[in-house]
């Protein structure tokens, strides 16, 4: 079965010497079924005719937003919306800088803004240039935005010299879309938006000391992870942690729980499902100087107030998500969970004990699963495996909690 069947796919062509594999990028999507509309840079079109890319695909190149014709309907956001995916191949140092910043100078970088679809970049350029610090740090921030990055690959390059920055062939362009279209087609999360918060909170004391905790923040993006691999649109709320970004999944960084719960409030009644992963710190102090504080006294008195209990208030929503939640205990792990379950009423909880060399900074883990009426033990795996094991109980829990009633409509937006 060819998975891209019926894919409507945007691929963008920029000023790379090697936009002349770009239309072997558009036939072998073809030959899977998708159809491909092609838009390029007019730098690109010094590299290759628009008449190629028209012959291979079938339609007209679009190459600029001063289309008469076509933006007299509003053009590149129809065609924004059109798209199931967006690939740009090849994608230069240039593009991605403006990707990065969020400009939108001209037809492609426009159409990315504007997109809700999956984006594809193929990066093609110079090993020195690939390697820069500015590129690596526009390639950081994309990936943290859920952009997914094919290549680059190894080795000889036109300039004569060899290194990183060689686009990816085109047929592991179309492998790395075909494996995304299969994970949301059997997914058991498919057409699910799920909303994770992942990694700890910090509280200011003054302007270079807070009130934090150990979570290190991998349990919760290898559950945004497993979740995007099971098809779900995700959006991960991410506290203090330098872990890198799942695939697919859209980031937002905070510190404070006061902030996270602002990130999560505002977007909770537009999600399936919301998975609270994060260690969110139960105090703060409440207020913190402007200046440091200086040690000239022999203690410190703190007064630290409640912050907000985010996954009761999500799970108190009116036509909110279904609700997980996580517990981290040293001791009395079952009545612990089962407390928190039934007293902020969640659909679910999973429930870990913690400690030396338990749980925390650890890439393993065990865990019990505990909804109304039911639980499960999780022996000790990778936390990778873990998440895929929670995840197919949420699906499971999902479906059996929406089955046994009548959602009232909700607003899809972005």
């Amino acid at each position: 079965m060819n998975l891209l069947a019926g894919k409507r796919i945007l691929l963008g062509v920029t000023a790379g010497i090697a936009a002349y594999k770009a239309p072997d990028v558009v036939r072998r999507l073809r030959d899977q079924g998708a159809e491909v509309r092609v838009v390029m840079t007019h730098s690109a079109a010094k590299m290759v005719a628009p008449t190629v890319f028209q012959a291979v695909s079938g339609h007209p190149v679009r190459l600029s937003l001063w289309d008469e014709q076509a933006e007299a309907a509003m053009g590149h956001i129809e065609l924004a919306r059109w798209a199931d995916y967006v690939v740009i191949a090849p994608a230069t140092a240039h593009v991605l800088a403006e990707l990065a910043n969020g400009l939108a100078g001209d037809l492609l970088t426009t159409l990315c803004i504007v997109t809700r679809a999956p984006i594809v970049v193929a990066p093609a350029m110079n090993h020195s240039m690939w390697l820069s610090g500015a590129t690596q740090a526009n390639r950081a921030r994309l990936a943290g935005r859920g952009v997914l990055f094919v290549g680059p690959g190894t080795g000889s390059q036109a300039c004569g010299e060899s290194g990183p920055g060689r686009l990816a062939e085109p047929a592991e362009i179309v492998q790395v879309l075909t494996d995304h279209a299969n994970a949301g087609r059997s997914g058991l999360l498919a057409g699910l938006h799920v909303l994770v918060t992942a990694g700890p909170t910090r509280e200011p004391i003054d302007p270079v000391r807070f009130l934090s905790n150990r979570s290190s923040g991998k349990m919760g993006f290898a559950v945004a992870e497993a979740a995007a691999a099971a098809g779900a649109r995700v959006t991960l709320v991410a506290g203090a942690v330098s872990l890198p970004t799942p695939a697919a999944v859209e980031r937002i960084d905070v510190e404070s729980a006061a902030q996270m719960n602002d990130a999560v409030m505002s977007r909770a009644q537009r999600t399936d499902i919301y998975i609270g992963a994060a260690a969110v710190a139960d105090y703060r102090p409440v207020s913190a100087p402007s200046q440091k504080i200086k040690k000239n006294s022999d203690s410190l008195d703190l007064h630290l107030v409640k912050c907000p209990d985010i996954l009761a208030g999500v799970a108190a929503l009116d036509n909110g998500p279904f609700t997980v939640g996580f517990a981290a205990e040293t001791e009395r792990l079952e009545e612990y969970a089962l407390d928190k379950l039934r007293r902020k009423g969640l659909g679910m909880i999973v429930a870990n004990l913690v400690g030396d060399n338990i749980g925390f900074d650890r890439d393993d883990n065990s865990a019990m699963i505990f909804w109304p009426g039911g639980q499960e033990d999780i022996c000790c795996m990778s936390k990778a495996d873990m998440a895929a094991v929670i995840i197919a109980r949420v699906a499971d829990r999902y479906r059996t909690a929406r089955s046994k009633v009548t959602p009232l409509p909700r607003t899809r937006t972005s």
